[in-house]
């Protein structure tokens, strides 16, 4: 089971608690309930019910009146939910074992910008590859500009993806030059050369500029190749921001 399906039915199991006279907290509703509105793959299957009620006391002031007994209420709530499970079920073939892990990392450092051009390049990765390429892009860039604004470092619109990987990485110690050890300069110099390889990538296969009738067309494997970089280098970034501004405020 993915964490996505397990947080699916902890969001059922919190209303169904509270439909039958459980005391279930409002916070982990609001949460659950953000989480998957800003969920691209999700949010257009929810219950209306979960898009209506931001809050446990609304969605009481909902069920209490339109269900006398637990039972109906237990019911009418598995069923409002059995669709969206069924979808997330049916479709866990497609998704990669690491997915999910990026996905809580990304959606915890910023959900409104840096995981929605993740959820876009998933949902793309099989069935349009140019534009999964795009996104794959895109969200390393915006993980980029992200740690820049942070740290307080200057980037403009004109600065391109490896000009704003090597920025981050100055910042975050993770430039090759920064260090002496050939295994450590080696490593690094690999992360460098996958974001380059990501910007030569959507400049070639993605749907970001004009085709001529030679073009390389991209195969879902061109795509899975540069979601799935993007996706590790993105949340290896996050990490490795995340612990500096730790030590630094410890």
């Amino acid at each position: 089971m993915t964490k996505r399906l397990e947080r699916l039915q902890q969001l059922q199991d919190i209303l169904i608690s509270r439909a039958t006279g459980g005391d279930t907290g409002d916070e982990d509703y609001k949460k659950l309930r953000i989480e998957f509105l800003r969920d691209s793959a999700v949010k257009d299957h929810l219950p209306q019910f979960v898009i209506n009620h931001n809050e446990l006391s609304k969605f009481w002031g909902f069920i209490q009146p339109k269900f006398k007994t637990y039972k109906e209420r237990r019911v009418f709530i598995w069923d409002e939910f059995a669709s969206l499970i069924a979808f997330l079920e049916q479709n866990i073939v497609e998704a990669q074992p690491a997915d999910d892990n990026i996905s809580a990392i990304l959606v915890n450092f910023d959900a409104e910008h840096v995981h929605i051009a993740w959820q876009k390049a998933l949902e793309r990765r099989n069935k349009d590859p140019e534009a999964a390429i795009t996104m794959a892009r895109t969200l390393i860039e915006s993980v980029c500009k992200h740690i820049l604004d942070e740290a307080g470092i200057p980037h403009t619109d004109k600065d391109d993806l490896p000009k704003l990987y090597k920025k981050t990485a100055k910042q975050l110690n993770m430039a090759p030059e920064q260090h002496q050890e050939e295994v450590f300069k080696q490593i690094l110099g690999g992360c460098q050369t996958i974001i380059e390889g990501l910007g030569t990538l959507r400049n070639k296969l993605s749907d970001a500029h004009g085709k001529s009738k030679k073009a390389i067309k991209p195969s879902v494997r061109h795509a899975a190749l540069a979601v799935n970089l993007a996706g590790s280098m993105a949340a290896f970034l996050i990490a490795a921001w995340q612990e500096r501004t730790f030590k630094n405020n410890s």
